[in-house]
């Protein structure tokens, strides 16, 4: 199956299941970008898929879907870069950054996996590092309604999910080379976070909510 066949059937489907708001659609430039989106449930990135309108999409899922007769499917028709998430998967990390440097739309979820809590957990530095190693841009994405549990109770009742996708401004990220470097990474995904953070409503935003940065935004 190639991509655009895969992009149809995934629309379809959505379509049929879901009704998807998007706000900020006038901050999805062209060119090189890196969208970073908080991860509910396993409808995410089918959610994306129905508003992006580009085949140059690159990205990381977990390794776990390899096999998986379903998203291992949809992995393979992506071309996706398989990443082993308990480590730092450096062979992953190269792949991504040699794809990045042809050029594309980079579509990361920094916390790694989907929140059990349904709220914002701590981001991981993937992210960070790939902008400033890339020079993208890093743009912040907040999904809500996407929640595995609402989306399954929906289907139940034969009633469509209401989902609503936010794209914030732009930014860019940069990591000094020597002294301070793992600090600044830090600092990095921090507001990598609290921009997605100020997307979202509060109960979203999980371990940020009270974090300084994210009270800047908002203030």
């Amino acid at each position: 199956m190639n991509y655009k066949t895969l992009r149809s059937i995934i629309r379809f489907v959505m379509k049929l299941i879901a009704d998807i708001e998007v706000e900020g659609r006038e901050n999805l430039p062209a060119g090189n970008l890196l969208a970073a989106a908080n991860h509910l449930g396993r409808l995410d990135t089918a959610a994306l898929f129905c508003v992006v309108d580009r085949e140059d999409i690159i990205m990381a899922v977990a390794e776990k879907y390899k096999s998986h007769p379903f998203f291992g499917l949809i992995g393979r028709a992506m071309d996706v870069v398989w990443l082993n998430r308990f480590e730092v998967d450096f062979a992953a990390l190269r792949e991504l950054l040699t794809r990045m440097k042809r050029g594309g739309l980079m579509v990361i979820a920094p916390e790694g996996t989907r929140s059990k809590t349904e709220a914002l957990q701590p981001g991981k530095m993937g992210a960070a590092f790939l902008a400033a190693k890339s020079g993208y841009p890093v743009l912040p994405v907040a999904l809500t309604g996407t929640e595995d549990r609402l989306i399954l109770e929906n289907l139940k009742k034969f009633r469509k999910s209401k989902i609503k996708i936010v794209a914030g401004k732009p930014f860019r990220v940069e990591i000094p080379q020597g002294v301070g470097r793992e600090e600044a990474m830090h600092t990095a995904t921090d507001e990598i976070m609290c921009q997605i953070a100020a997307l979202l409503p509060e109960k979203y935003r999980g371990v940020y909510a009270e974090h300084p940065r994210l009270k800047e935004l908002l203030g």
